[in-house]
């Protein structure tokens, strides 16, 4: 156990990516296959760039494509990454690599953590590298697991005849190993050094390698999650994108009022869809932190969010007053009740208008100010963006466009530094929703002030290319502590009866 007064040891991910993509069918090595608009091991490279846990990363990538990764690390600007160096002929063999690269530079008697894991699981969650790099203040060896849903058979195969059960194990002592695998660079390097001089050294992972030479070295078992899935089967490249799609992350909290004053003073707001709801809470909110706030709406501004010389006069505005323009708000909407084959043309344009075009009009009007000041876009959806509903398929099929749109722009903006997000919050009271459903039982819909309080929350975070979900919180569950995927498929059933 360490002591409190030693000095944390520097923990580094190798990031494995010497497979190839012949079981999904690719003829470039599968980590470099794009889900949800990156490349997978973009997705799994930003995960540890992200972690608090992880001081820097090495890549063991594919000979012959160690260029391809180096751009991604470029454009990504993904700080961590020390090294990208090409893997070798098997998996032990770039372990091997690894492990040499890993003591280049270290003083004698000096170790470090270091934490093996595959390029294609690019859906790990920031607990389970928390975990794993906790365990290494203990143990030498850490492994991932989780149990096994499924009977496992042993089997035999008879000639012609095919396989036969010849055992069936008792499932409930029965783990799917997962990555990452983590340990004392001292103890796989001990591990290696043994299994050299073995002529039939032969695995398939690194745990196997201490657990077969070094017997006496205990390997802890940290829980791993369903959705830490690898990507090796063409299904597996379906269902992880579709994961992406409803990955829902929460905005980080500020500390207190003091830091939204600080953070906000001086910023200029331009929210469309401001006269009501949650757009007028969020100007309301805004403007108590210090922030100069253009509210805009039909009824209060005579701004039309559908008409683009209404959009840009707004923009040119609030910049020729205040010299800037940080955050670009929209929550304009409109929601007609009624089945598509009753609906006049008048309707249809109406709603493809206020709820497409004239997004994709202010994202294009507010790239200018935007890129001067780094500056966020935030637009908003509904969950019934995930499943199209009945009798509103106009609203549901334009608010799943807000999605796309956002993670495209996210992507497309990157290099200027524009922040692009997403708030897709639950059954809301709005003056629009009550319109179209009537009056609801008291406490069922979520309050428009905490969804603009989570708006603000966004706006000062780092974040973009999100899906930000905000929900009335189940107190036995605390969704900012949780992966933004567990909160996606647990909030699927949610779903079902949200607008």
């Amino acid at each position: 156990m360490s002591l409190p007064h030693e000095a944390k040891p520097r923990t580094t991910a190798v990031v494995l990516a010497g497979g190839t993509g012949q079981r999904v069918g690719l003829a470039i090595p599968k980590q470099l296959l794009k889900i949800a608009g990156k490349a997978v091991i973009e997705h799994t490279l930003s995960i540890f760039e992200n972690a608090e846990d992880i001081d820097d990363v090495i890549v063991l990538m594919a000979p012959g494509f160690v260029p391809d990764v180096e751009k991604i690390v470029a454009k990504a600007g993904l700080t961590k990454v020390i090294k990208i160096i090409e893997g070798g002929n098997t998996r032990n063999e770039t372990t091997e690599r690894a492990i040499a690269a890993l003591g280049e530079g270290l003083a004698e008697g000096e170790d470090r953590n270091v934490l093996f894991h595959d390029a294609v699981r690019p859906l790990l969650s920031q607990r389970v590298i928390k975990d794993c790099v906790d365990a290494l203040d203990r143990y030498q060896a850490v492994d991932v697991a989780i149990p096994s849903a499924d009977t496992i058979i042993v089997t035999r195969t008879h000639g012609e005849d095919g396989e036969f059960i010849t055992e069936v194990p008792d499932r409930s002592r029965l783990r799917r190993g997962q990555t990452p695998q983590a340990f004392k660079l001292s103890t796989i390097r001990k591990a290696y050094a043994i299994a050299a001089g073995d002529p039939n050294f032969q695995a398939t992972d690194d745990c196997s390698v201490v657990l077969r030479y070094l017997p006496d070295v205990p390997i802890y078992v940290v829980a791993g999650d369903e959705y830490n899935m690898k990507v090796t089967q063409p299904v597996d490249v379906f269902i992880t994108d579709k994961l992406f799609q409803l990955a829902s992350t929460a905005a980080p909290r500020q500390a207190d009022e003091a830091a939204y004053r600080e953070l906000l003073s001086g910023k200029t707001l331009v929210v469309f869809g401001g006269s009501y709801g949650i757009g007028a809470d969020i100007a309301t909110l805004a403007e108590q932190y210090g922030a100069s706030v253009y509210a805009l709406g039909r009824s209060t501004t005579g701004t039309h969010v559908e008409n683009p010389e209404h959009v840009d006069e707004a923009l040119s505005k609030a910049y020729a007053e205040t010299g800037r323009v940080d955050y670009v708000i929209n929550t304009a909407g409109v929601l007609r009740i009624g089945k598509l084959a009753e609906t006049d043309n008048a309707t249809i344009q109406e709603a493809l208008n206020v709820n497409y075009l004239a997004p994709v009009q202010i994202a294009r009007a507010s790239y200018k100010y935007l890129a001067e000041t780094q500056g966020q876009l935030l637009l908003y959806t509904s969950s019934s963006y995930t499943r199209g509903r009945a009798e509103y398929s106009l609203y549901s099929s334009t608010k799943a466009a807000m999605v796309n749109l956002t993670q495209a722009l996210a992507d497309e903006w990157a290099g200027d530094g524009i922040r692009v997000n997403c708030v897709n919050p639950e059954r809301t009271a709005t003056p629009m929703r009550t319109k179209a459903f009537g009056q609801e039982p008291e406490g069922s819909l979520l309050s428009s002030e905490a969804v603009a309080r989570t708006s603000l929350d966004v706006l000062l975070s780092a974040m973009t290319g999100h899906v930000i979900d905000v929900r009335q919180q189940d107190p036995t569950r605390d969704v900012a502590e949780s992966s933004g995927f567990e909160q996606a498929l647990a909030s699927v059933l949610d779903r079902q009866e949200d607008v």
